[in-house]
């Protein structure tokens, strides 16, 4: 059939044998997902239109409060509670303090083979699991959620092909940011990021989240992985089953591939304020810290926190240096927890937050202020985005956050590993 494994989801959704890049189909939405960035927008607009208005399927609806969780002044309050009052009225499976939208999405209902919308930028993450999740505005979600359909221009695809093994330090995070700074912010606009190889079947799908999170940061519409043993099993783990099993024909049309081998990938920094401009660790000069960060929807999971504690582990945090460090879901925080990583953060002078965005929101814990600088696993680092506008925000890996912290400026993990 020629097609990909994001056009034969689009196929799938539109009730159709074949769709190629480039055409415009309508489509059924397996799954809305929005959390309390603009959920409260979404509603207020339900409640001005002008035909009695009806949600197609409330089962298919997801609410999450994870951005500014706990509210942090009346305005941000009253957007919880009209969100609150919603879900109750209609139905509608609601989260509150459980983590970020992402995370509880993955652990509670991403199925391989699904088309999901989700009122964030970051719903490229479900492609981890072989799914094709994608961020959309408030009107497409309205629309999706009274009406059950949508529309979809069937995007291109790049594709990554990924082959031998990171040497030890060397992580995910630190492949995608290459990848973004090898292609540029905008080297992947309404395009697909397929990554295949033996290099990404090796990797859990955890790991594997991590690069299709990213993927929007370099304009990609998503990122996905062809779902495999490693889905099946994470599934299984969950609960739940694919709906479909999709790979891309041999004969599949790619606009564009690329390789990459990961034994040649190196940590690296995304500098400010541009998420393309990345570096190796060791070109990034003499830059002292202020304040570190561990958590997201990218990197809040429990390797990244196992990896952090193996670095922290018996050391302090520098003098004048914060450490924040906010498991990605309440089910992270707890597997923290019984295996003790949360004491060892404690023990080196590390701040533990809710299960919530944090910092990479920049909205309500850990903003910085004037001239500070932070390092972070969050997704984004463009001015402003953590505080001040004159602050200087760098993201890396969680082992050069943790690393960072400890020397008081950034620095490889190895480093300070004794």
């Amino acid at each position: 059939m020629r097609m990909t494994i994001s056009e034969k989801i689009i196929a799938s959704a539109a009730g159709l044998e074949k769709v190629s890049a480039g055409e415009i189909h309508t489509v059924n939405v397996d799954r809305l997902m929005s959390n309390d960035g603009t959920t409260h927008l979404a509603i207020d607009m339900y409640n001005t239109l002008l035909k009695k208005p009806r949600i197609a399927d409330k089962d298919k609806l997801v609410f999450i409060i994870d951005h500014n969780m706990p509210a942090d002044n009346p305005k941000t309050a009253a957007a919880h509670k009209k969100m609150r009052d919603f879900a109750r009225e209609h139905g509608i499976a609601f989260y509150e303090g459980k983590g970020v939208c992402h995370q509880i999405m993955m652990e509670e209902y991403v199925r391989s083979g699904e088309l999901i919308f989700g009122a964030d930028s970051h719903t490229c993450t479900y492609g981890a699991l072989g799914a094709f999740g994608t961020g959309v505005g408030n009107t497409d979600f309205l629309y999706a959620m009274v009406t059950g359909k949508s529309w979809v221009l069937v995007p291109p695809t790049l594709r990554f092909h990924l082959t031998g093994k990171f040497r030890e330090g060397v992580y995910p995070r630190d492949l995608i940011l290459t990848i973004i700074g090898d292609i540029g912010a905008d080297g992947a606009t309404y395009k697909v990021m397929e990554f295949t190889g033996e290099g990404a079947k090796a990797m859990n799908i955890n790991e594997r989240m991590v690069l299709a999170n990213m993927a929007v940061e370099a304009g990609a519409k998503t990122g996905i992985f062809e779902p495999d043993e490693a889905a099946l099993e994470y599934l299984e783990n969950h609960g739940r089953k694919p709906k479909y099993l999709f790979k891309s024909d041999p004969d599949a049309v790619f606009e564009k591939e690329y390789h990459y081998d990961l034994s040649k990938i190196e940590p690296v920094v995304a500098r400010p304020d541009n998420v393309d401009d990345v570096v190796s660790v060791d070109e990034v000069g003499d830059v002292k810290i202020n304040q570190g960060f561990i958590g997201s929807c990218n990197s809040g999971r429990i390797e990244e926190l196992r990896t952090a504690a193996s670095i922290l582990k018996g050391k302090k945090i520098a003098d004048g240096v914060r450490l924040l460090i906010s498991p990605a879901s309440n089910t992270v925080y707890l597997q923290a927890l019984q295996e003790g990583l949360m004491d060892i953060f404690i023990d080196a002078g590390a701040m533990i937050m809710n299960s919530n965005c944090s910092v990479c929101w920049g909205g309500c814990q850990g903003v910085i202020g004037e001239g500070e600088v932070l390092i972070s696993t969050g997704t984004r680092n463009f001015k402003g985005r953590a505080g001040h506008k004159d602050s200087k925000v760098y993201l890396a890996s969680a082992a050069t956050v943790a690393a960072s912290a400890l020397a008081g400026k950034i620095v490889r993990a190895d480093r300070v590993i004794a």
